[in-house]
């Protein structure tokens, strides 16, 4: 255990510490729960559902996921299937950094269904 914590100590330096943690613990969650895979399917698989005008929103907290979302989007615009309604991403204000310190990573993509 000691011998962890001082490769720790010595690889990442005092001030991004916790950061790089959480890092690690998310991409463990990601990966355990299948998440990218899950959003995937979701994303391949939404517009069949979604009735002509009809809506979807979708928020991501990590920059891989907005990728996918964002590629997504672009490939279903392409196809004269969706209209995205955000050009780019919705993040949050000033103000709700204040209140909310958690949402710093959120992005808000939406779009509609046009065919």
């Amino acid at each position: 255990m000691c011998y962890e914590m001082c490769i720790r100590d010595r690889s990442t330096p005092p001030h991004k510490r916790k950061k790089s943690l959480a890092r690690v613990f998310q991409a463990l969650r990601i990966a355990v729960n299948s998440e990218l895979d899950k959003l995937e399917l979701f994303l391949s698989s939404f517009i069949n559902y979604l009735t002509i005008n009809g809506r979807v929103v979708i928020i991501s907290y990590h920059s891989i996921e907005d990728r996918m979302v964002k590629h997504a989007f672009r490939a279903l615009k392409n196809d004269q299937r969706l209209k995205p309604l955000t050009k780019k991403p919705i993040i949050p204000s000033k103000k709700e950094l204040q209140y909310n310190s958690r949402s710093r990573s959120a992005k808000l993509r939406a779009a509609e269904r046009i065919f």
